[in-house]
C-alpha cells in the first residue's frame, strides 16, 4: 500500500507520514472518529475501535460505562457511541461517535483489560447504575464477577466513597443481590425475580448430592430444604451429546427426590410465570 507500514489502528497524522494517498486511506481505513482509523485488513471490534479512539483524545482517557463493560466481558452488544472518561479539568472535545464523561477517577478505579485504560469492574458497574434498570444491573454485576472484574470487597469500598454519585442508590441495592457463582446469564434475571418476588432466596450452583453424600450433579439454582432446582436450557441443550447427558442428570436428580424447573429462551420475557411456576413448586413442597 505505501512503503511504510502502518499499525492496524492509525491516526490521519500517521497515515500522512506513511504518505498514504486519500485514495488509499479511503481503500484501507474505517473511519472510528475523526483522525482515527482502523484498517479493514483487522476486524472492527470494540478493542480495537477503541484503542483507534484514544490515540486522539486527551492522555489520561479511559474506557468508560459501556464501553468499558464490554471491554470487561459482560453481556452488552457493542454499539456506537464508545464511551470514555476523563478527570475534571480535561479538556472534552466533541467528536462524531464518542462521548466523554467527566470522573473523578483514582487509580483504583482504572484497570487494564486488553492492554486499554478502562474503568475498574465496580466503577464500570457504578456507572452503568445511573442508567439501567435493578434487573440488568444485577445480570451485568454477576457477569462482572463471573469475569473477576468485581468482588464483594472491591465494590463495597467503591460505593462506600460514592456519596452524591448519581446511580449510588440502585446500585447499593442491588450490591447484596449479585454473586459470582451465576454460571451464565439466563440465570441472573431468574435468580433476580425469585429473591425480589418475595419468594425463598435460592442457592446458586446447589450441590446435589446423593444418599452417601457424594455430588452427582449441581442445580443452575436450588432449595436444598424442600429439594427443588430451577434450571435454565439453551440453545447448546439442544446438541445431542448435550441431550444424552441432561437425561442422565435429571433422571438421576429425580431418583434423589428432586423435582426440577426447566426454563428456556421465552421464560427469560415471562417473570410471573417463572414465579407462579416456582411458588407453585414450593408449596407442592410444604414451603410456606
Amino acid at each position: 500500500m505505501t512503503r511504510y507500514l502502518l499499525p492496524p489502528t492509525y491516526t490521519r497524522a500517521a497515515a500522512d507520514v506513511a504518505e498514504m494517498t486519500r485514495t488509499q486511506l479511503a481503500r484501507d481505513g474505517v473511519r472510528v472518529t475523526r483522525g482515527a482509523f482502523i484498517s479493514r485488513s483487522v476486524p472492527l471490534t470494540t478493542a480495537s475501535a477503541t484503542r483507534a479512539a484514544l490515540a486522539v483524545l486527551p492522555e489520561g482517557t479511559v474506557a468508560s460505562h459501556a464501553t468499558a463493560a464490554v471491554l470487561l466481558g459482560a453481556p452488552l452488544r457493542a454499539a456506537w457511541p464508545l464511551e470514555f472518561a476523563v478527570r475534571p479539568g480535561v479538556y472534552r472535545a466533541r467528536r462524531q461517535r464518542i462521548r466523554v464523561h467527566v470522573r473523578g477517577l483514582t487509580a483504583r478505579d482504572e484497570v487494564r483489560c486488553l492492554g486499554l485504560p478502562v474503568t475498574s469492574g465496580p466503577q464500570t458497574w457504578l456507572d452503568l447504575a445511573a442508567r439501567m434498570p435493578a434487573q440488568d444491573l444485577v445480570v451485568i454485576g454477576d457477569a462482572l464477577y463471573r469475569a473477576g472484574h468485581l468482588d464483594a470487597a472491591t465494590l463495597a469500598e467503591r460505593l462506600e466513597r460514592a456519596d452524591g454519585v448519581r446511580g449510588v442508590v440502585r446500585a447499593r441495592e442491588c450490591a447484596p443481590l449479585l454473586t459470582p457463582m451465576a454460571a451464565s446469564r439466563p440465570e441472573s434475571p431468574i435468580r433476580y425475580w425469585v429473591v425480589t418476588g418475595g419468594l425463598p432466596i435460592p442457592v446458586p450452583q446447589l450441590p446435589v448430592v446423593d444418599r452417601r453424600g457424594r455430588t452427582v450433579a449441581h442445580a443452575d439454582l436450588g432449595y436444598e430444604e424442600w429439594k427443588i432446582a430451577l434450571e435454565y436450557e439453551g440453545r447448546h441443550h439442544a446438541e445431542w451429546r448435550q441431550f444424552r447427558r441432561d437425561l442422565d442428570r435429571y433422571s438421576l436428580m429425580a431418583a434423589h427426590g428432586w423435582l426440577v424447573l426447566r426454563f428456556g429462551e421465552d421464560d427469560l420475557g415471562r417473570r410471573v410465570r417463572v414465579l407462579s411456576r416456582v411458588a407453585g413448586a414450593l408449596e407442592s413442597r410444604g414451603a410456606r
